[in-house]
């Protein structure tokens, strides 16, 4: 199930949250297809100001940035880097729709592979 995080300001975030997730949905059922549509889970995460630093000093208005959780298998496929550089065209495009133009040179897509057997759901450990 692919698990996309985003991280955004929150006064950039309000009002545009159905926007967005719809859009990273459409991102990745672009590349997966129609049937990964209903495993797609998109959280939008509003940081007050003052609580994203960059450089040491709070960011006035930094670019979204975006973790998208995968199981590992899915990286090591022959066609991954294809994959995951249509998934960060995708998501990228998604975000500037949404913000701007302004922020695309911002944005952050970072893939973090989860290994087999290392997500639990429901208090059981889940399967392959």
């Amino acid at each position: 199930m692919p698990h996309l995080t985003l991280h955004v300001l929150e006064r950039q975030l309000a009002g545009r949250e159905t926007e967005l997730i719809e859009l990273l949905t459409h991102a990745v059922v672009d590349v997966y297809g129609d049937w990964a549509r209903g495993i797609v889970d998109v959280r939008l995460i509003g940081l007050a100001d003052g609580r994203w630093g960059i450089g040491g000093v709070p960011a006035r208005t930094p670019a979204p940035s975006v973790t998208f959780g995968i199981k590992e298998a899915a990286l090591r496929r022959a066609d991954a880097q294809e994959i995951v550089a249509r998934l960060i065209s995708g998501i990228t495009d998604a975000i500037v729709s949404v913000f701007g133009e302004r922020v695309r040179s911002g944005v952050t897509v970072e893939f973090v592979g989860t290994p087999e057997g290392r997500t639990g759901v429901g208090g059981v450990l889940a399967g392959p």
